[in-house]
C-alpha cells in the first residue's frame, strides 16, 4: 500500500492552470522519481505535497490520512522531511544547530542522531562550522541531514545535484538508496539530472505542462525512451 497518494491535484497561479489533475504515488522503501523540463510543475507539485501553497482541488493523503488541509508543520510532524531547491539551509547557523533546526518537532532535549555523522563524515568535522561557510556539496548534505534529524517516514527532494561535484553527487545517491532500504523510508525525489535519476529510481512519473504524462516503474525508463520526454 502506498504511504503517499495524491490524486486528482489541480493547482493555478491568478488564471495559469499549473497542476491539471495530477496523480502521484509512494511507497515504503522505493524511490519515486519525478522528472520534467523548466517550468512544467515539478516544484510547485512539491510546495502542494508539504503545504507551502494550497491545492485548489485534490487529495494529498499520507500515511492512510488525507493532509490537503494540514499545515506544514503539521505535515512535517507527521513524518515527511523536505529538502528545498537551493538547500535553504541557515547560513549563520553552525553546521550542529543547522542539524538542531531539523528537530524542531521533537522535544528540546532530543539529541541529534549519530547516524546522520555516519551518513555524512564531513558534517561531523565541520560540526562547528557556519553553514554559510561550506562549500555547495557539504550544504547540500546537510540540508540533507536536517531534513533526517527528525527520522521521516517519507523524504522529499528538490534538485539535490543541482550545482554539486560529481563525487558528491554519487555520495548523495549512496544515502539515498541507503535510507529508502534500511529504515524503509519513501522517498520522492525531483531530479533534472536524468542519469542520477534513472539509477535510483524504483518508479517514475515525467510532468509536462502540469500534466503526469508517463509514469511506470524505474526499470522501464530506457524502453520508454523517457529520456526524450525530459531533454531540453
Amino acid at each position: 500500500m502506498s504511504l503517499l497518494n495524491i490524486s486528482n491535484v489541480n493547482q493555478y497561479y491568478g488564471g495559469s492552470h499549473i497542476l491539471r489533475d495530477v496523480n502521484l504515488q509512494a511507497e515504503a522503501g522505493k524511490i519515486t522519481v519525478l522528472l520534467g523540463r523548466n517550468g512544467v510543475g515539478k516544484t510547485t507539485l512539491l510546495k502542494s505535497l508539504m503545504g507551502l501553497i494550497p491545492i485548489r482541488t485534490g487529495v494529498i493523503e499520507f500515511d492512510g490520512h488525507a493532509i490537503q488541509s494540514a499545515t506544514s508543520y503539521e505535515r512535517a510532524r507527521a513524518g515527511i522531511g523536505f529538502v528545498p531547491q537551493g538547500r535553504e539551509i541557515f547560513a549563520r547557523l553552525t553546521v550542529e544547530e543547522n542539524l538542531r533546526m531539523g528537530l524542531a518537532t521533537k522535544s528540546g532535549s532530543t539529541p541529534i542522531p549519530p547516524e546522520l555523522f555516519e551518513l555524512f563524515p564531513i558534517l561531523d568535522q565541520m560540526r562547528n562550522r557556519r553553514g554559510g561557510d561550506l562549500s555547495g556539496g557539504q550544504q547540500q548534505q546537510l540540508a540533507i541531514a536536517r531534513a533526517l534529524a527528525a527520522n521521516p517516514k517519507l523524504l522529499v527532494l528538490d534538485e539535490p545535484t543541482e550545482g554539486i561535484q560529481p563525487s558528491i553527487i554519487k555520495d548523495i545517491g549512496r544515502v539515498i538508496q541507503l535510507i529508502a532500504k534500511q529504515k524503509n523510508m519513501a522517498v520522492v525525489l525531483c531530479e533534472q539530472y536524468y542519469d542520477f535519476a534513472e539509477e535510483l529510481a524504483d518508479s517514475f512519473y515525467v510532468l509536462d505542462r502540469g500534466v503526469v504524462v508517463a509514469s511506470g516503474l524505474g526499470s522501464e525508463m530506457q524502453e520508454r525512451n523517457v529520456r526524450q520526454m525530459v531533454a531540453i
